[in-house]
């Protein structure tokens, strides 16, 4: 949605005014954010400030303000154009639907203190099924490692380690660039991790050839404390945390160099978990101990894993195909 859509959008939905006070707004929004974790904040303020640009608010208290000071069909209908806003510039149902709850429970919130009496009834997008979750395979990320045999430098020793642990411990990209020099113990092979939507830490353990990259790479870290990953741009040399999209570029960039194509740091995770129900199928393990590995919230995640890696589907078309 373009800006000149945008504001026809606002002015049809009554957004130009409000009858709540800036200061009742402020107070929401405070108590809103307060005693999040800083990834949950973080994450929180991200998808405000979205909405706030969409409204044209000049910060997040006006945005609420303008949200809920029109009552509960005019707020509807603003969360249903912003719905709309997201699907035009083809953000993930996920994004969508995160963005959304954050909405959702701001509303939420101020029932609860008596600001508003109603809640937003605009529902989730629609998310499209794991369509893929082998990710590039075993081989392929061993292709990928192979596009660092020749680095001998710091950034590469970084890359190393950090395709090490999304495969081999399965982390997901946030996980992995959240890292601390100090939630990493060599001696006792175990790194501490803060998982999705999780308030503590969870120590797990490190295979071998994970701890010998991360060894590698500490011995040429800048600083030996801090962000256990940097970055290594011109503007920031080696002492500003590595960011999401500097993991996306590294793990892309491997994945081209091994002609594979684009590969997403969250490919390596599904190829890291499919290993682990293909692994755990030969060695006697129960789908418990795998999701122990995956570390996902919900047993049905993982059995998308296990029913791809089986393709109990094409074994039945054969025998129908073979019976016809």
């Amino acid at each position: 949605m373009d800006t000149q859509n945008a504001i026809v959008a606002r002015r049809s939905f009554g957004l130009v005014e409000t009858d709540l006070t800036h200061e009742d707004a402020a107070r929401l929004v405070d108590a809103f954010l307060a005693g999040r974790n800083a990834r949950t904040l973080r994450a929180y303020r991200q998808d405000l400030e979205d909405f706030r640009a969409f409204v044209g608010a000049v910060d997040l208290d006006d945005a609420a303000a303008r949200l809920m000071g029109q009552g509960q069909g005019a707020a509807n209908a603003c969360a249903l154009g912003y719905k709309a806003s997201l699907w035009d510039r083809e953000l993930s149902p996920a994004t969508i639907n995160r963005r959304l709850a954050a909405l959702r429970s701001l509303v939420k919130l101020a029932r609860t203190l008596g600001l508003v009496g109603w809640t937003l009834e605009i529902g989730n997008a629609k998310a499209r099924a794991y369509r893929d979750t082998r990710g590039p395979g075993r081989a392929g990320f061993l292709a990928m490692l192979a596009t660092l045999d020749d680095r001998d430098d710091a950034k590469g020793h970084r890359d190393r380690a950090v395709l090490r642990l999304l495969f081999d411990l399965g982390l997901r990209r946030a996980e992995v660039v959240g890292l601390d020099v100090s939630d990493v113990d060599l001696e006792a092979r175990t790194v501490s991790v803060l998982g999705k939507g999780r308030e503590d830490r969870e120590t797990l353990s490190l295979p071998a050839a994970t701890v010998d990259a991360l060894r590698a790479w500490l011995a040429v870290h800048p600083t030996g404390e801090g962000p256990l990953f940097v970055n290594f741009d011109r503007a920031d040399k080696g002492h500003g945390r590595l960011t999401g999209a500097a993991v996306y570029y590294v793990v892309r960039r491997c994945g081209e160099l091994a002609g594979l194509g684009n590969v997403r740091p969250h490919g390596l995770r599904h190829a890291g978990i499919t290993e682990a129900v293909k692994l755990a199928q030969a060695h006697g393990f129960g789908l418990e101990e795998v999701l122990d590995f995956s570390r996902h919230a919900d047993v049905k995640t993982l059995m998308i894993y296990r029913d791809r890696e089986r393709n109990v589907q094409g074994r039945l078309a054969e025998l129908v195909a073979a019976g016809a």
